[in-house]
């Protein structure tokens, strides 16, 4: 009589590749993204000031004799900004700060495709962040342009492509701050660094490049030739936070003094050329180390 046998069955081991698809792992990031409280605090007083600040702007102009209320649009989210940039470090730098990350990266080997997920759902959240934003700030111009009698038409020269530029700026922010968390994996340097590239390095770079700050004689100083850039002038453009607000302008404004003429969509690529730079960074450093 033969003794049976066993016949067992080799264990599959993860490999890099192994894990959820792509679809699963885009709505776990979702699903972490809204149960949180942090994202609609941010979103909401985004929203808040983005309306507030342009209702103040728009009612602080509505004397001037040449108030266009359009022209106002805008305004809101100079301060407003910093709502999508802390909205994004928050996710990017989230789980390294709760350690939340090695659950994740054991679930999913796939470590890039964490950080796409990521980023796909922080762009849609701060899509409709981006809209609210929008809709807010022309919601906010009404007061004023009622009280001069002047009609609001939204399809009117520019305004769409402002309004586009508005809320793909929400987003290129939101974007910019989960890439600048990601890289650097906490929370309180990933902000100051997200500010500091958006609000502070614009002026640093003006203040360093101004002749009159820097001790020149006033009557030594050549005005720039029409249509001429200066240092300052394409440092500061290149910034994201600049590029950026460029995507706010009407395209028919043209450049400031001394400025490339980069224009609204040249703009827009400046701040996607930062955000895939960041997030390749970012990517590179995760497949390397996903520990702090």
């Amino acid at each position: 009589m033969s003794t049976p046998t066993t016949v067992r069955g080799s264990i599959p081991t993860p490999t890099a590749g192994s894990g959820p698809m792509f679809g699963r792992v885009v709505a776990a990031e979702w699903t972490k993204l809204t149960s949180l409280r942090s994202p609609w605090w941010v979103a909401a007083v985004t929203v808040g000031v983005a309306g507030l600040l342009t209702y103040l702007g728009a009612r602080a102009a509505s004397g001037d004799p040449g108030f266009q209320p359009l022209g106002d649009l805008s305004t809101g989210l100079v301060l407003a900004m910093v709502g999508p940039l802390v909205l994004g470090v928050l996710i990017g730098a989230g789980e390294f700060r709760t350690g939340a990350f090695r659950t994740t990266f054991t679930a999913v080997p796939r470590r890039g495709a964490v950080l796409g997920a990521q980023a796909l759902v922080v762009a849609l959240f701060a899509l409709g962040v981006g809209v609210l934003a929008a809709a807010a700030s022309v919601v906010a111009i009404l007061p004023s342009a009622g009280s001069r009698g002047i009609a609001v038409d939204l399809t009117a020269g520019d305004t769409p492509g402002v309004l586009l530029g508005m809320v793909l700026l929400v987003v290129g922010l939101a974007l910019l701050g989960l890439a600048v968390g990601a890289l650097l994996r906490r929370t309180v340097p990933a902000v100051v660094t997200a500010l500091f590239l958006v609000l502070i390095l614009p002026l640093v770079l003006t203040i360093a490049t101004d002749p009159m700050l820097g001790g020149a004689d006033p009557a030594s100083l050549v005005a720039p030739a029409a249509g001429s850039t200066t240092v300052g002038g394409t440092l500061d453009v290149l910034t994201p936070g600049s590029a950026g607000l460029l995507m706010t302008s009407p395209a028919s404004a043209g450049p400031m003094e001394g400025v490339p003429d980069l224009g609204p969509v040249g703009g827009g690529l400046v701040l996607a050329a930062w955000i895939l730079v960041l997030l390749g960074a970012a990517a590179v450093r995760l497949r390397a180390r996903d520990v702090r």
